[in-house]
């Protein structure tokens, strides 16, 4: 992730919070100054569900100074079989609501942000002036091509993660190429979780790696999936990561970096 021109201002810890983060702050790759940077960050996770849920738990225990949850939806029963930051009190409840109160009971050192709406590309232009990256887990094209023009066009990362089935694929993209090279436009039969199944543990996996993309891309920590796709194959245990190509048409990030 792009660093600040100037030295930032240390980050002071609490007994507590240094108890809390200590076996990450013996890690060479993360230590003080990479727990400080996490302390900073302002992530926004666009989506509590699959991807969202595991990835939100993993960045507030990780000690991610604020994390925006965007989400329009309410918890439904059949959730709660892959998005475990929700309990069986939570049905019905606001997603952004009830996330937001599992992640303060898991970590009170961190800020979270509430917004109870769906993002549009006006809303997700204006969202990513305040975020220093977006980790995006919909299951709806038209919301992740809104964020990643917004992403292009704010200069900030995107880390993309989806699941369906048995697999799942994560990506991280800055400048080029963007998520639009990978997916030119929306497919005309989509497939969603609702329709075609996923088993609950794949959501963990791909969640989990969402947040290890973003943990690396704020603390600079080893080389983050940049213009490379993970598939995962959860029935055969394998994985396999490809080079995604810049489409030299490309009508967000051809342009923006030309």
């Amino acid at each position: 992730m792009t660093q600040p021109s100037a030295p930032a201002a240390p980050v002071r810890f609490s007994d507590g919070e240094v108890e809390r983060y200590a076996r990450q702050l013996v890690l060479s790759e993360i230590g003080g100054p990479g727990q400080q940077a996490l302390k900073r960050a302002r992530v926004l996770i666009v989506g509590m569900g699959g991807v969202g849920n595991p990835a939100a738990l993993y960045l507030a225990a990780a000690g991610v100074g604020t994390l925006g949850l965007i989400d329009d939806d309410t918890v439904a029963l059949s959730n709660l079989q892959r998005q475990i930051a929700f309990t069986a009190d939570d049905p019905d409840r606001a997603k952004v609501e009830a996330g937001a109160e599992r992640l303060n009971a898991l970590n009170p050192h961190v800020t979270v942000q509430s917004f109870n709406q769906r993002i549009t590309p006006d809303s997700a232009a204006a969202l990513m002036q305040d975020f220093d990256l977006a980790l995006d887990g919909t299951d709806d094209f038209e919301t992740r091509l809104a964020v990643n023009a917004a992403c292009v066009a704010a200069g900030k990362p995107l880390v993309s993660g989806a699941l369906g089935r048995w697999s799942g694929q994560v990506s991280v993209f800055e400048g080029r190429p963007c998520y639009q090279c990978l997916v030119p436009e929306v497919p005309p039969d989509a497939e969603t979780c609702a329709r075609v199944g996923v088993v609950g543990a794949l959501a963990g996996v791909i969640g989990a790696m969402a947040a290890l993309e973003a943990i690396k891309l704020i603390t600079g920590a080893g080389e983050p999936l940049t213009g490379r796709l993970m598939l995962y194959d959860g029935l055969a245990g394998t994985s396999r990561v490809a080079k995604i190509a810049a489409d030299p048409a490309c009508p967000v990030c051809a342009s923006a970096h030309a």
